[in-house]
């Protein structure tokens, strides 16, 4: 299968320290894929490098066969820290709608892309609300809108769950599956919760402790359609997850002198 995204022999180094050694991850158009590991074992790092945001020390980041080199106008990026992310004085229709404007679409073709990603993430009567008068889920929600309607090939997203809720955070997976079948774009997704990553991703990716290295690449055998009841209650969930979990904890335990065996 031909690679949408191609992340070959990717390596940080910040002075002495060597963050990402060797880590090749590759993402076919369509695929929805999590990418776990250790704290501090440089996954915002590989997204940013991967985003065109952070320039690698060796390695090569392709997008459909071009070098990225700087962010792709075929790629969006959804943060952790979505309420930096959105401007407080414009409405939620503007955050949504301001990407494209810089992108040059057209009035009637903004209007209608817009409508059409508030109304995907459950928003479509808050259009004129400003994020400030907003929860913290619904404007993670005006984040993840704004990326969608810019209609990007591939869609980062860094631990976009994180300060929000048990519950919320489980109405926002459901609506990323939602999402990815709905329009089907390739997702990149960056999680340090490994439930969540067996629960969204068609793969799971585990990287090691610093000097990272990619682990293991997992299949996620669950069926497309995925609840949070049904799939979570799943024998074959736990066991993923159970895998996943040691996995991270033999991460946590491998010398970083191992990379170079």
């Amino acid at each position: 299968m031909t690679a949408l995204l191609e992340i070959s022999g990717l390596r940080k180094v910040y002075g002495d320290f060597e963050a990402l050694r060797d880590v090749s991850v590759s993402l076919a158009d369509g695929e929805l894929v999590c990418l776990v590991g250790p704290s501090g074992c440089g996954k915002t790092t590989l997204l940013k490098c991967a985003a065109g945001l952070l320039q690698p020390s060796g390695g090569s980041v392709t997008l459909s066969g071009t070098p990225v080199t700087a962010p792709p106008a075929d790629l969006a990026v959804v943060f952790q820290e979505y309420g930096r992310s959105l401007f407080p004085w414009l409405t939620v229709r503007r955050n949504v709608e301001l990407p494209l404007k810089q992108k040059k679409v057209g009035r009637a073709e903004r209007a209608r892309l817009v409508d059409e990603a508030l109304t995907a993430v459950g928003l479509a009567d808050r259009g004129d609300a400003y994020p400030w008068q907003l929860s913290g889920g619904m404007q993670q929600r005006v984040a993840i809108a704004r990326a969608v309607a810019y209609q990007p090939s591939v869609l980062l997203m860094d631990e976009p769950f994180a300060a929000v809720d048990a519950q919320t955070r489980a109405d926002l997976e459901d609506l990323i599956r939602s999402i990815w079948q709905k329009f089907g774009v390739t997702i990149l997704f960056v999680t340090h919760d490994i439930d969540e990553a067996v629960y969204l991703g068609e793969r799971v990716v585990v990287l090691s402790s610093a000097p990272t290295i990619v682990q293991e690449t997992l299949s996620v055998d669950l069926p497309a359609e995925r609840d949070q009841l049904t799939t979570r209650a799943d024998p074959r969930f736990t066991e993923l997850r159970a895998h996943v979990y040691a996995e991270i904890q033999a991460a946590k335990k491998r010398a970083p002198a191992a990379a170079a065996d």
